[in-house]
Parts: structure tokens; sequence; C-alpha cells
């Protein structure tokens, strides 16, 4: 009878060895010397009863370059790469919820680089490049912008005193796109043509001024001929007092 008994009693409770929640996990010595792990793995499993065994072989999770961003090492974008299921899904989850960022960012390394949780990537917008001829732009430009603009030294006391000096508008964020539309900017559409872009000048509405006529090839020459311009000194900010 007794041996009836411990039989069942060893059947009810092997299911319950064998639903024990957790997994395992290959992280690289770079990371584990930190002493990072020892900090954030116990926290994980007092929050959820998930325990999470170091390995060195193949794991369900692991950190490494591909996966899912979790967390940052100074310059370092560490992710998670791991299997599906219920616990690894929920380590992923704890990682990047609000608690989980606050204990990443809460460890405090001696002799490494300080851990992050901010995992965006930032994207650098590239520099433009100007392939045109500058001198033809330089050409170009005094020929056609001269007679309103201050190109360069060249035309100086030769323009209208209203409109901004090429140096000037080489102060502006957006100079090079305002150069490359500059004939959709008002007063220019009255007077200027775009070879196969603007439409002819209306029968009724001609040019009021000789018009402006360059080429795709022109303006972009003119742009790089703009590039090179260092933009105007406008001295030292105006201190409210």
């Amino acid at each position: 009878m007794l041996k009836k008994i411990l039989a069942l009693a060893v059947l009810a409770a092997s299911p319950v060895i064998g639903q024990e929640k957790s997994f395992t996990l290959n992280a690289p010595d770079v990371l584990a010397d930190t002493g990072f792990l020892q900090h954030l793995l116990p926290r994980f499993s007092l929050k959820t009863s998930i325990r999470i065994t170091r390995t060195t072989d193949a794991a369900d999770a692991t950190f490494g370059p591909e996966g899912t961003p979790v967390f940052k090492q100074g310059d370092v974008l560490w992710h998670l790469n791991k299997t599906d299921g219920p616990y690894t899904d929920a380590f992923e989850e704890w990682l990047l919820s609000d608690v989980g960022k606050r204990t990443i960012e809460a460890f405090v390394p001696e002799d490494s680089a300080a851990f992050s949780a901010d995992v965006a990537v930032q994207v650098v917008a590239a520099a433009p490049q100007f392939v045109g001829d500058t001198a033809m732009g330089e050409d170009l430009s005094l020929q056609h912008c001269g007679r309103c603009h201050v190109v360069n030294e060249t035309n100086r006391m030769k323009t209208i005193g209203s409109t901004p000096s090429f140096g000037l508008m080489r102060n502006f964020p957006d100079w090079h796109s305002r150069f490359q539309t500059f004939f959709l900017l008002r007063p220019h559409p009255a007077f200027t043509q775009i070879t196969d872009v603007t439409d002819p000048f209306a029968d009724n509405l001609p040019s009021p001024i000789a018009p402006i006529e360059v080429t795709l090839d022109e303006l972009e020459a003119i742009i790089a001929y703009v590039a090179t311009i260092p933009p105007a000194d406008l001295g030292a900010a105006i201190r409210s007092q």
C-alpha cells in the first residue's frame, strides 16, 4: 500500500517539475565581466519568477549583435536574439518596459562604459554633394543673379540694396534647397525660365525684365559655386538687457 502511495506522489509531482519557468541565456564575457548580468537577471527573476540559467553553449536567448535592440553600453548597441516562447518573450518585454529600462540604467559599472536603455538609432543625414562646375557657376551667378544680389566683391556696388547677398543667404540652414527651387520663389517666377522644367511665359504675361534662362546643368553649377562661398559674418547675437 505504501509503495502505491509513493508512486502516486511521484506521478503527481512530475508535471510540476516539468513546468518550471526557466530558460537559458548566452552572453559574451565582455558583457558578463562588467557585472551587469548579476545586476539585471536576479531582478527580472524576482519580478516574474522566471529563472535564467547562464550557459556558454547554444541557448534559448543570446545577448549579441543580432535581434531586438535592448540596451547600450557606451557606443555599443546590444541586442536580444531569442527563440519564441512565453519566458523568453517575457524577458524581452521586460527589458523594453519602463521597469526594465529603469533597472538597466540603475546599474553603475566601476570600470566600463555606462549602460543606457535608449536604443533609438540616430540617422545622420548625409551632407549634400555639389558637383557642378564652380567657375561656370560664378560666371552665371554674376550674369543672372548679380543684377539684384551681391554675389561677391565683383558686383558689390551694382545691386539692389534690399536683396540679400549670397553670403548672407549661405547662413540659412536650407540655403541649398532655396537655390535649387529659387525659380519658384517670388519674384523669380515672373522672369525665370528653367529649360524642360518651367512652363513658357503666358502671351499676356511676358517677363517684366530681361528673362533669366538657365538649364538644370547651369543651375547645378550655380549651386556648386554658392557652396564655396563662406557664410557672411553677421556678428554676435543681440542680447536683451
